[in-house]
């Protein structure tokens, strides 16, 4: 990783853009509907480091390299991270392409050099992020304490969560109706997470490319990761960085009885056959099997 991507709240936060002309105004929009106060800087103002006190960020746009140079002094000189169109060396940070769906944010940054290539990867994942997203993600951060609440155990959180997210609450939320959403996320909440615990068995060989969408799926949504030696290490990533990770030495039946019967979404990634009698053991346990074959 080249970059480090970092999101900053804008909520009472003030935006200053120093510059003229068509990047100056690109730079603007990107706040238009934020709780941002952006403010604009032209001529001798832009050259005192004053005009940036209090700022979270400042963009500087224009063709003028005396005016570049001394804008970007002042705003550093005010401790303001700056960021100068079209000149990466100038640069305490690179704007990305950004997917804005009000609360849900997503943004595709290639250090600076190849803003085309990150615009043209951004109209792609797009496409796959609904306008309600945002609205599904204002819902759940109005409940974050009350789920933490009704459900301590951070496995049965996460299961929860994941259900609630497809479920009718989210469809409310997704379609506008906040206020059913609502009720219809409360309803759930009091319900709790009745998910039971899973272990499916992943071809983890690799290459990475070879996966179905299910085992995808499965690797993200994982609570305990138990990976052979020789798994693909780029398979092995598609799962959360902070899942749990159990050595295989200790994964046996007995073990995985005991945390399916908590509700852990377990995740086997195995390089040889798997063993019949751990599928028996786990079957006869109630504990639900599956076996996630790769892409032919």
């Amino acid at each position: 990783m080249d970059s480090f991507p970092a999101y900053f709240p804008l909520a009472g936060r003030k935006i200053v853009i120093a510059g003229e002309g068509e990047a100056a105004e690109a730079k603007a929009r990107l706040f238009e509907g934020s709780p941002a106060t952006v403010v604009r800087l032209d001529g001798h103002a832009a050259f005192l480091p004053g005009s940036y006190s209090g700022a979270t960020l400042a963009f500087i746009a224009s063709n003028d390299e005396v005016f570049v140079q001394a804008a970007a002094g002042a705003a550093r000189a005010a401790r303001v991270l700056v960021n100068v169109v079209d000149k990466p060396a100038l640069c305490d940070f690179n704007t990305p392409a950004v997917i804005d769906r009000g609360e849900v944010v997503a943004a595709v940054g290639t250090g600076g050099g190849a803003p085309v290539l990150a615009t043209m990867l951004r109209n792609d994942i797009e496409a796959q992020v609904p306008e309600g997203e945002g609205r599904v993600a204002a819902l759940l951060r109005k409940f974050q304490s009350e789920v933490r609440g009704a459900l301590p155990a951070l496995h049965e959180r996460r299961a929860f969560l994941r259900d609630a997210v497809l479920g009718e609450a989210a469809a409310a939320a997704r379609a506008g109706d906040m206020e059913r959403a609502g009720q219809l996320f409360r309803e759930a909440l009091a319900k709790g997470s009745a998910r039971k615990g899973t272990v499916r068995f992943i071809a983890g060989r690799g290459p990475a490319d070879l996966l179905t969408l299910r085992a995808t799926r499965a690797l993200g949504a994982a609570d305990v990761l138990v990976l052979d030696a020789d798994a693909d290490p780029e398979i092995a990533r598609m799962a959360r960085r902070d899942v749990e990770r159990l050595d295989p030495a200790r994964a046996g039946a007995e073990a995985l009885i005991q945390l399916a019967r908590e509700g852990r979404q377990i995740v086997r990634l195995i390089t040889h056959p798997v063993d019949p009698a751990l599928i028996q053991a786990l079957s006869q346990a109630g504990v639900a099997v599956e076996v996630v074959p790769a892409a032919s």
